[in-house]
């Protein structure tokens, strides 16, 4: 089970997400099969906006449970769901022995009106999560941002929605990617004033491309420091310069973390197991 994991030992776990396409899955398998020779404590699964992958999420968090007998975590959405489609997630996840999810309001739907997103069953992931702990037996984590959610008005209201998802059942929290260390040693220290008690994994994106400024950056809200402003000078326009500095820099940028106390280490794989056999290798030596 993840909690006792995560209370009983340091951790290193992973996130994926399942193919666009149908006809891509053997090579997701391939993939998590890859990820898995890593030995992490648990990997996670995304999940499409509004549930839209909901049953590619479950058979991928399937095959992680059953297959390679690796703790799976199964994201769960509510921006566009009911609270029945959520039960028929929670009895299909159940069916699999897949009994951890990460609870995240998700973003709205493309084709969803604003009628819809007004009536919408859950307006935060709190409230799906206080749902969830009274109709399922399911295991609860939540996320948490270390430079604050980029809808927030401020740190302080972002931490009094952090406490809302504790006290609503989050056993514990995974952060959103930083690239500044500083950033989340403060957050962790305004969580615990807070009253945060239940253990909270730092999420770890290393920046292997230039374009991922563009997308996975800028849409987490996060800052870029000039250690890494300097990389994407020097190495934005080589690929391969570009990926073994980003790989360097989340190497580092762990092994900061781990030096300074950090236990639990989640990385975003994004589904590359070479990058990730790079970086699990460079932490763990």
């Amino acid at each position: 089970m993840i909690t006792s994991l995560l209370e009983n030992k340091e951790t290193v776990s992973f996130e994926v997400f399942p193919p666009k396409k149908d006809g891509e899955f053997d090579k997701a398998y391939e993939t998590l099969s890859a990820l898995g020779a890593l030995a992490p404590d648990y990997i996670s699964v995304t999940y499409g906006a509004g549930g839209s992958r909901a049953g590619k999420t479950v058979e991928l968090a399937s095959y992680i449970q059953n297959t390679l007998g690796i703790d799976a975590m199964a994201h769960m959405t509510c921006v566009g769901s009911k609270r029945e489609q959520l039960l028929d997630v929670y009895r299909d996840l159940k069916a699999h022995n897949v009994t951890h999810v990460l609870a995240l309001r998700g973003d709205r739907p493309r084709d969803m009106s604003d009628e819809q997103f007004a009536s919408r069953d859950f307006a935060h992931a709190s409230d799906m999560m206080e749902f969830l702990r009274v109709n399922t037996d399911l295991h609860l984590a939540g996320a948490c941002y270390p430079e604050k959610h980029f809808e927030s008005f401020s740190m302080e209201s972002d931490l009094n929605n952090l406490k809302k998802k504790q006290e609503a059942g989050a056993e514990f929290f995974i952060s959103q990617l930083f690239l500044d260390n500083d950033y989340y040693y403060s957050f962790l220290e305004k969580a615990e004033r807070k009253g945060i008690t239940v253990p909270i994994c730092a999420g770890i994106m290393p920046i292997t491309s230039a374009k991922q400024i563009g997308t996975s950056i800028t849409l987490a809200g996060s800052s870029v420091p000039k250690a890494m402003a300097d990389i994407l000078a020097a190495y934005g326009d080589d690929p391969d310069e570009m990926r073994r500095a980003g790989v360097d820099y989340a190497i580092r940028q762990i092994r900061d973390l781990k030096e300074n106390g950090v236990r639990h280490i989640h990385l975003y794989s994004m589904n590359r197991p070479k990058t990730t056999a790079e970086i699990v290798a460079g932490i763990r030596s």
